[in-house]
């Protein structure tokens, strides 16, 4: 009976691996794992992923204009005579509306497609911020694409409501310019080696004269705009035009013109007369050169009495020099990445 009595005193005392208390820590421990949520799932988009989606939207926003821009001079705008319907029986064009209604409706399905192409970026960009190589310097322009191009068609929208008048198809336009400015951001931005934030140039007098040049190149494609409300292409022969003497904008626009090309060129001299630092002298060449070509068809068209290709040209121009002047004022800030 003693020994019993021991050995009882020896088995009690001696702890046993699984006499603790069970806490909350051990049962997450040893639970199953938690599933993945789908947004993990996502691959995280490599650099050339993230460039490629940027060159898509600069390429995106480039086309809608060349699109809208045939709408305008093929007098589609009221090819489709209703929104958010084509008419007020179909969704889509009819038959009865004809190559007017195929153009309106083709170019309303384009920006879809934008929307798309922003969407996928704005997707690929938040994807990167719980990995290595978050890049947070994608977010803004990205975002801007995201709510600018509803915005757009909102306008769009508001355009056939007026029937094409000619201040909302302005503003439209403008819109338009804003978007391929952001999205000129954006492919620069892209192309950083993983978000890292570029040395400045370091000359303010330069950065200024490119901001001047930038704030310049906004008033000639506004006047731009003016010309053309101003002008016979009014995208359908019964919408009204500004009302203003067609000579006098188109004067006046010219004169702006020559504003901008002479702060262009001076910003070319100025970058190489600081040495062409980065990108600034190159980037400042192709400005002076897209502007001499936009100066180019403008004063042809004039000449020949507007005739609708070269109308369409000069409005691919436009955007061009957007992005050419954008292109300009970033790289007399930064230098390349």
């Amino acid at each position: 009976m003693p020994s019993t009595s021991a050995g009882t005193s020896r088995r009690t005392s001696t702890p046993q691996p699984y006499d603790d208390r069970v806490t909350v820590t051990d049962t997450a421990a040893t639970g199953r794992p938690p599933r993945p949520r789908p947004w993990d799932r996502l691959p995280v988009p490599s650099e050339r992923t993230l460039r490629r989606l940027a060159v898509a939207s600069l390429v995106s926003q480039l086309g809608i204009v060349v699109t809208g821009g045939a709408v305008r001079l093929t007098g589609s705008g009221m090819g489709c005579p209703t929104v958010p319907r084509c008419t007020d029986e179909s969704l889509v064009a009819t038959p009865e509306l004809g190559i007017h209604g195929l153009i309106e409706f083709g170019n309303r399905l384009l920006t879809f497609v934008l929307a798309a192409i922003a969407a996928l970026t704005l997707i690929a960009v938040l994807r990167t911020l719980g990995s290595e190589r978050p890049r947070r310097d994608l977010i803004v322009p990205a975002v801007t694409l995201v709510v600018g191009i509803p915005a757009q068609a909102l306008i769009g929208m508001v355009t056939v409501w007026t029937h094409l008048n000619p201040w909302i198809v302005t503003l439209h336009f403008m819109c338009s310019a804003v978007l391929v400015a952001v999205a000129t951001v954006l492919v620069r931005r892209a192309q950083r080696p993983l978000g890292a934030r570029p040395d400045e140039v370091g000359s303010p007098w330069l950065a200024r004269l490119a901001g001047v040049t930038l704030a310049a190149a906004a008033v000639v494609v506004y006047l731009g705009t003016v010309v053309t409300g101003t002008g016979p292409h009014a995208g359908d022969e019964d919408a009204r035009r500004t009302g203003l003497d067609l000579e006098s904008v188109a004067q006046l626009h010219t004169d702006a013109v020559c504003v901008l090309i002479g702060l262009s060129v001076g910003l070319y001299f100025a970058a190489r007369a600081l040495g062409s630092p980065g990108r600034s002298a190159q980037a400042a060449a192709v400005l002076v050169a897209v502007e001499l070509g936009q100066g180019l068809v403008g004063l042809v068209q004039y000449a020949l009495d507007l005739p609708v290709l070269l109308v369409g040209l000069h409005m691919l121009g436009a955007v061009l020099l957007v992005a050419a002047v954008v292109d300009a004022w970033l790289a007399a800030r930064w230098m390349p990445s």
